[in-house]
């Protein structure tokens, strides 16, 4: 049953079983670099907004997750779409919760700027 499973599955998922030329696999690396060094870069350049700072988590998140997309798809292996699923997932409630976070610390201060906060204390 689990031959069976696979194959449908392989059958849906990696329909064409042609290998990957050079040159897409080589645009869409170059597409994930510009995506994730967009994430670093809004995350190392705009430390002062909480929103920008998590949207540039995601953004790091997302290519990270397009980086196992792709090689699960060049090695023609459904791993890769797992681990990318449990990322979007981890992603997701990272969002949330930082979303809360960012809502309760509005209510407090009334301002979401990193500059008004003083040093955290423990």
């Amino acid at each position: 049953m689990l031959a069976i499973s696979n194959n449908i599955f392989e059958t849906l998922f990696f329909a064409s079983n042609i290998n990957f030329a050079m040159t897409d696999s080589f645009f869409n690396l170059i597409e994930i670099f510009l995506i994730s060094f967009t994430g670093f870069l809004g995350l190392f350049l705009n430390r002062q907004n909480i929103i920008v700072t998590l949207m540039s988590i995601e953004l790091i998140l997302l290519s990270i997750s397009i980086i196992f997309i792709e090689l699960s798809y060049q090695f023609q292996d459904f791993y890769g779409l797992v681990f990318s699923f449990f990322i979007l997932t981890v992603a997701a409630a990272e969002s949330a919760i930082g979303l809360a976070i960012v809502i309760v610390y509005y209510r407090l201060r009334g301002s979401i700027f990193f500059y008004d906060t003083p040093v955290l204390k423990i």
